[in-house]
């Protein structure tokens, strides 16, 4: 599998499925690895498509960095395995934590971001848990139970198997992503870079509990000009992995509807 190092060395692991002219580049969010796409990818039309999957550092198979978890360096990360790839221009699509990544790289660099698909994300502003949840998710490095319980909380139509697969990947991320990552993701702080995204953005809510839709179309849809709102109802906040053909296909809709000229 295909690597590349980050500015600071750590090595930044990714995969590339298909051949097409049109890059995707799918980022993941928190607690997991680029795997998290797997069965989306599965079920995805890839005609036309390049798929871009990077690990995060701290994640899969990119290394395990002591530091550089802050939204900016792993937005920068992103950006580094884009040039690794050549593409010119790309399509984002960005889940939970990796929806704040593909934000700030969208209005970092604007020209080159065809269309933007945020997928249950984070607000650009961040989003603070209380106390207890937070220190339940901030230490759960290699913790199964912890881990089980936090993806319990999130998600509403997980089967047992997705859960353990999901767990294997959670029980993998070093703990200086658990926590530095953490850190970031709540933090947020990169909103006024908001009014620099051009690209045309498709905002995805389900019945997530810790970001239903009216929460995102306040603090997601209002500050993005071109930004849009779809619904998936009945997974709660992977629906990539609870309702994996679903979104598959509002994926595809959205990439038809937004091909570039």
């Amino acid at each position: 599998m295909p690597t590349i190092s980050a500015t600071d060395g750590t090595s930044l692991h990714y995969r590339v499925i298909g051949d097409g002219p049109r890059t995707v580049v799918l980022v993941h969010g928190w607690m997991v690895s680029g795997a998290v796409w797997d069965g989306l990818v599965e079920r995805l039309d890839l005609t036309g498509l390049r798929l871009v999957i990077p690990d995060a550092r701290g994640t899969g198979q990119s290394g395990k960095a002591a530091g550089g978890y802050t939204l900016e360096g792993l937005a920068r990360d992103v950006l580094t395995v884009v040039d690794a790839v050549g593409a010119e221009r790309f399509t984002l699509v960005g889940h939970s934590m990796g929806g704040q990544l593909a934000q700030w790289v969208a209005s970092e660099v604007p020209a080159r971001v065809d269309a933007l698909l945020l997928l249950n994300t984070v607000p650009a502003s961040g989003l603070p848990l209380p106390p207890d949840a937070a220190g339940l998710f901030r230490t759960s490095a290699g913790d199964r139970e912890k881990q089980k319980t936090i993806l319990g909380l999130a998600c509403k139509k997980l089967l047992p198997e997705q859960l353990e697969v999901l767990l294997k990947d959670a029980g993998a991320v070093s703990a200086a992503s658990i926590e530095g990552a953490f850190d970031a993701w709540t933090k947020g702080g990169i909103q006024e870079r908001l009014a620099r995204i051009t690209a045309p953005t498709l905002v995805v809510s389900t019945d997530d509990a810790f970001l239903p839709p009216a929460f995102l179309r306040e603090a997601v849809v209002a500050p993005i000009r071109r930004a849009r709102m779809a619904h998936i109802p009945g997974p709660g906040h992977y629906p990539h992995v609870e309702h994996p053909q679903e979104t598959a296909a509002v994926l595809s809709a959205f990439l038809a509807g937004s091909a570039p000229a």
